[in-house]
């Protein structure tokens, strides 16, 4: 029998099936990660003790949580390895769920705002029009104020874009809004807006009631995909029935706060999770993203999805106040590996990808929400966090995790479990 005339197949292992070495060791080799990031991971420190005491106040100790990825994101014709940081493993799964059904259109195509601009307000209660007027006319002194407060900055090509002042009932805010280039921004800003007050307090002879950043921004990122509805399939269901029913839950949080708080906080699992695995403030990140979704007269989804035919069309705008620079960003050595993973090469890249995630978080979501339900694949992968705390340990754990798949997933019946392959191991 010659060599051609029969087939050989050969089952490979999906990305989540691999060991931590083996998925480590595929992104090297598809140069995703460098030598020194890759043996950053292989060896997961802690953080020295001079940085963690930096970090924060009166520090005890470290707090280690699991670093995962996205597998195979595809953005603006880039594949991605999106990392998030988080205890929830389901999160990574349906991500990654997500990213594979968009790959079938062509992956998500994302635009984020051309300059990364963030507001302060210095606030005066009370002004009289004169002071009001002085305002006006202090507009050129201000800029010079501002340039001297934080040159480098400048010197980067940002700085102060905009000065103004809005007056509503008897509060008098002066609006600063400045180009704050690739840092997420709050130091920079809150030391232009002071020095700028401290000015404003001697022209106006009056103290200002206070001087900060505001998290709130309308500069959105948007990203969207389209898939053929076959993609969205399930064992349960073709795919053209699926997208219907995505379409008709999507039409509902537009309808319901309730729903609509919930699709989001789904869409922010992802979004905050890959924050923190940049080293960014997801704190930050999220009120600024709640704050834009209840602008209106009601509490809005973030995303929008809509059968079109053979297709499923999905969107997503919300605003992402990121930095690659600054702070912890440029603190943290897994924040710079995350980003090598990403193939982020500036603030605009890391904007678009997690839009890009945030909208797939949401498809994969959606999908399970209106097919099977979300409790199966939930449960399943709260196996393993259940084993670990009915107190198996070493391999235990993946023999408990592979005997919970089948029976009730409480911790009682885990522990029992436990108990019973411990007594087989003894024998």
């Amino acid at each position: 029998m010659s060599a051609c005339s029969c087939t050989w197949q050969i089952k490979m292992a999906k990305f989540y099936q691999l060991s931590r070495e083996e998925r480590i060791e595929q992104l090297q080799k598809a140069g995703q990660l460098n030598e020194t990031a890759a043996r950053l991971l292989r060896q997961s420190p802690l953080l020295p003790e001079a940085t963690a005491a930096h970090l924060t106040e009166n520090q005890l100790g470290q707090f280690p949580l699991p670093l995962g990825v996205v597998h195979r994101l595809r953005v603006n014709g880039l594949t991605r390895e999106v990392a998030i940081v988080g205890e929830e493993p389901s999160v990574v799964a349906a991500a990654s769920n997500g990213a594979r059904m968009a790959s079938l259109g062509g992956g998500v195509y994302a635009q984020a705002p051309q300059a990364h601009l963030v507001t302060a307000e210095i606030v005066y209660a009370g002004l009289s029009k004169a002071n009001l007027q002085r305002i006006d006319e202090a507009h050129d002194d201000l800029l010079a104020v501002a340039q001297r407060a934080h040159p480098s900055i400048v010197r980067r090509g940002g700085g102060v874009r905009d000065i103004r002042s809005i007056v509503k009932e008897q509060f008098t805010t002066v609006l600063v809004t400045v180009d704050v280039q690739e840092a997420m921004g709050a130091n920079i800003v809150n030391t232009i807006a002071e020095a700028i007050a401290d000015r404003l307090d001697v022209l106006l002879q009056t103290r200002r009631l206070f001087a900060i950043l505001s998290n709130y921004s309308e500069q959105l990122t948007q990203a969207s995909v389209t898939i053929p509805v076959a993609g969205v399939a399930t064992a349960s269901g073709n795919g053209a029935a699926v997208a219907a029913r995505i379409e008709l839950a999507s039409r509902y949080a537009q309808a319901s706060t309730a729903r609509a708080t919930t699709s989001n906080k789904g869409v922010m699992n992802g979004v905050a999770g890959a924050a923190i695995a940049l080293g960014n403030d997801y704190r930050a990140l999220e009120a600024g993203v709640h704050a834009y979704a209840g602008r209106g007269q009601g509490y809005a989804p973030l995303t929008n999805w809509r059968v079109d035919g053979e297709f499923l069309r999905g969107t997503i705008s919300l605003p992402l106040q990121l930095g690659t620079v600054g702070g912890a960003i440029s603190a943290l050595p897994l924040a710079r590996v995350s980003r090598e993973l990403a193939r982020i090469e500036c603030v605009r890249d890391e904007q678009e990808v997690l839009a890009a995630l945030g909208l797939v978080q949401n498809l994969a979501a959606l999908r399970a929400l209106v097919g099977p339900g979300i409790q199966a694949g939930h449960m399943a992968l709260q196996a393993g966090a259940l084993a670990i705390a009915a107190g198996a340990s070493g391999g235990e754990v993946d023999q408990l995790t592979a005997r919970l798949q089948d029976s009730e997933k409480t911790l009682r019946n885990a522990q029992r479990l436990l108990q019973q392959l411990r007594q087989e191991e003894d024998k």
